[in-house]
């Protein structure tokens, strides 16, 4: 198993940036404050069954009743709120000028990606996994084809959810680079739990050589698995830049082969686990809207298969 599944499911209180961290210490804040106010209701319920007398009738006295069952709540909720939406705001805004964006687009259940010019024009797509330059604060724009999602990057960023017909914004940065686990967040239905994503950060000359690698369409191929796939129906729902497949309704698959996992982030990607992905998605991830194609022989997964690892 590749190293990115094997450190499946993130860490979520070992923050990798700056818009992390924050996020970090609300939740630190939360289980402290959660931690006292547990220890003053034992107490409390310890002294009501076991303590002296006198005690007893001080905390089931009126006074008490209303500063621990009123002020006390109150003032510490406030606070807590007025500090988390603080904490929030900062790292949910909309994106400032010469900010990366990147508009990720929950669907079921997969993630498609895409990649956005100053002026928010779409101008690369990917899927499944989202390619940031270290040391720089990238925006991404949620949005959602269907159900209510949820992205959680916990290394980078907080949770945020994506609604249909509205569009929330986050914002995460990574300090170093390396590879950041994310998961789906909200239950969206059937194979929710494997709905998983990826960010890969790049020192920024390797993040720009990425750029152009990925701008430019497929060469012609001689591989056996291109008329496999061609033949199967594979274009009406997968686009392949620079061959006559131009399907919208599944991911773009021009340079499928680079990416580090298949099937949202649940398996790791290489010629094997993609052909058993192509003979039986719905028996590895059910429900999926995927189809299995067992009609297709063993020569022709292998082929189809070494063919998709050719696009890098």
């Amino acid at each position: 198993m590749s190293d990115i599944l094997s450190g499946w499911p993130p860490p979520v209180l070992d923050p990798a940036g700056p818009f992390a961290g924050p996020v970090t210490t609300v939740a630190w804040v939360l289980f402290i404050m959660a931690t006292v106010v547990l220890a003053v209701v034992l107490v409390a319920l310890g002294i009501a069954l076991f303590g002296p007398r006198a005690w007893k009738r001080r905390v089931g006295g009126e006074r008490l009743v209303w500063i621990g069952g009123l002020l006390f709540p109150v003032v510490v909720l406030s606070g807590l709120l007025i500090y988390g939406l603080s904490v929030t705001a900062r790292v949910s805004d909309a994106p400032r000028e010469n900010e990366m964006r990147v508009r990720v687009t929950g669907e079921m259940w997969w993630w498609r990606v895409a990649y956005l010019d100053r002026e928010g024009r779409e101008v690369l797509q990917d899927a499944n996994e989202v390619h940031i330059p270290v040391g720089q604060p990238v925006v991404i724009e949620l949005e959602s084809a269907d159900v209510i999602h949820s992205l959680w990057i916990p290394r980078l960023g907080g949770k945020t959810d994506m609604i249909p017909g509205r569009r929330n914004f986050m914002r995460i940065q990574a300090d170093a680079p390396g590879v950041y686990a994310g998961q789906c967040a909200e239950y969206c239905g059937g194979p929710h739990a494997l709905m998983g994503l990826v960010v890969v950060a790049h020192a920024p000359d390797a993040f720009q050589a990425w750029q152009v690698r990925q701008a430019a369409p497929v060469a012609v191929s001689s591989f056996p698995g291109a008329a496999v796939f061609a033949n199967s129906g594979c274009g009406a729902c997968h686009t392949i830049r620079g061959t006559e497949a131009n399907g919208l309704a599944g991911p773009d698959l021009t340079h499928v082969g680079s990416r580090q996992t298949l099937g949202a982030g649940i398996l790791p990607n290489n010629q094997g686990t993609m052909a058993g992905w192509i003979a039986d998605s719905q028996g590895i991830k059910p429900g999926n809207r995927m189809p299995s194609y067992p009609v297709l022989t063993g020569q022709e997964l292998r082929d189809v298969a070494a063919y998709l690892d050719s696009l890098k």
